[in-house]
């Protein structure tokens, strides 16, 4: 398949704001709306590389600008933009824009039971080295006929090499480096491996490895980690917390608004948050996932816990109008019947947890008939990228 040439366009781009998703906005001459990494509000963007141009906007990177922003830092990694493209900002300055989008999303999804409450955006103040997974492209350079660690360019397919990364624990990068070196000891080929990936815990024990192309992903070393004071097992390459002192933070949060004495987790997964914050409650988890749900009946193992091998909208029998529900779903939000099923049968309150305020919102906004909002807080799982964490927590009106 033939290379596609780069695109550029030179062309004065004031930065208006942020948006939802990461990018900048801004308008090009023509009208037409242009979002672009690497730019921030108040710069003026002369030149940029387009990686994706469609009929009612553009998208890109920013490689000029004129005034730079104050609130610009030089980013450390090289590879902040495949990573963390909001290296660039000062941490104090990411956490207020990250207010900001959340009160926006807030107000596009029409949200009308909000409590009169700051919104800042919790966090431990560690703002890098803080990720305990990592999963690593390989590339081979010619130069030196050796592979390297890299990570995937933004907007396109291509590689980036990177030499070092500020983002995942210490040990991850050094185990990972150990295992590039014997690759190389070996003259293995980069092209025959999907990609590596690697997870600690905080003890500082890495496991994980290589995956093959074109063989099934092995089965790696369970690792087990401590959260409030309770000891869970989890596989390296299923879904475990990335920044666990954060987390803590929102579960502690969390544990304070229990009020039942029955209680349902909902997207369970290995039971992180039912088993930390109600296991001393009447609880019910469910959880879909086999690999997750195998990990979550170890973790319940000594408990009175009921762990429940289903999805979450097919085992809507287990609402119960006694329960406090804590949901904490994929990036999609909640399906529908689970919705329509919570107004039905109307816990007392509903906690939710999510990594998408957009589909949060929405999901919000449709139990505002019959709940109210009396707690929101955002929490900075991933700092120096857009992405946000927040807590919702609703009660059914009087």
């Amino acid at each position: 398949m033939p290379h596609r040439p780069e695109q550029y366009l030179t062309e004065a781009i004031n930065v208006e704001k942020l948006i939802p998703g990461g990018l900048s906005l801004g308008t090009l001459a023509s009208g037409k709306k242009i979002m672009l990494w690497d730019a921030l509000p108040g710069e003026v963007v002369t030149k940029c590389q387009i990686t994706k141009n469609k009929s009612s906007y553009t998208e890109g990177i920013a490689l000029e600008c004129q005034n730079p922003s104050p609130f610009r830092v030089a980013p450390r990694d090289v590879c902040y933009l495949a990573t963390s493209p909001w290296q660039i900002m000062d941490y104090e300055y990411e956490l207020e824009q990250k207010k900001i989008l959340l009160v926006e999303i807030f107000s596009q999804q029409k949200l009308t039971t909000l409590p009169d409450q700051d919104l800042a955006v919790a966090t431990d103040k560690k703002d890098f080295y803080y990720r305990n997974k990592m999963e690593y492209s390989l590339y081979y350079a010619h130069e030196d006929q050796k592979i390297h660690l890299a990570f995937r360019a933004r907007g396109s397919h291509q590689k980036i090499i990177c030499d070092h990364s500020s983002l995942e624990h210490p040990e991850i990068w050094s185990y990972a480096r150990e295992i590039v070196d014997q690759l190389n000891a070996k003259h293995a080929e980069a092209r025959n491996y999907q990609s590596l990936l690697l997870r600690s815990n905080q003890n500082g024990e890495v496991s994980g490895g290589l995956y093959e192309n074109h063989r099934p992903h092995p089965d790696f070393p369970t690792l087990h980690d401590t959260i409030l004071g309770h000891d869970y097992s989890y596989s390296p390459n299923g879904f475990f917390q990335i920044n666990l002192p954060v987390y803590e933070m929102a579960l502690s949060e969390i544990r304070q608004h229990i009020k039942t004495h029955r209680v349902l987790d909902l997207y369970a997964g290995v039971g992180t948050i039912g088993l930390s914050v109600a296991r001393d409650k009447e609880l019910v988890l469910v959880e879909c996932d086999g690999s997750a749900f195998q990990e979550l009946r170890k973790n319940c193992s000594g408990t009175l816990a009921q762990p429940i091998h289903a999805r979450s909208e097919d085992a809507l029998e287990y609402i119960e109008p006694d329960q406090t529900v804590i949901v904490d779903p994929p990036r999609a939000g909640c399906d529908a019947k689970l919705i329509e099923k919570l107004l039905e049968i109307m816990p007392p309150s509903i906690i939710y947890l999510s990594c998408n305020p957009i589909t949060q919102a929405r999901d919000v906004h449709m139990l505002e008939g019959k709940y109210h909002i009396t707690k929101v807080q955002p929490y900075n799982f991933f700092p120096h990228t857009p992405h946000l964490e927040n807590l919702m927590v609703l009660e059914l009106n009087a």
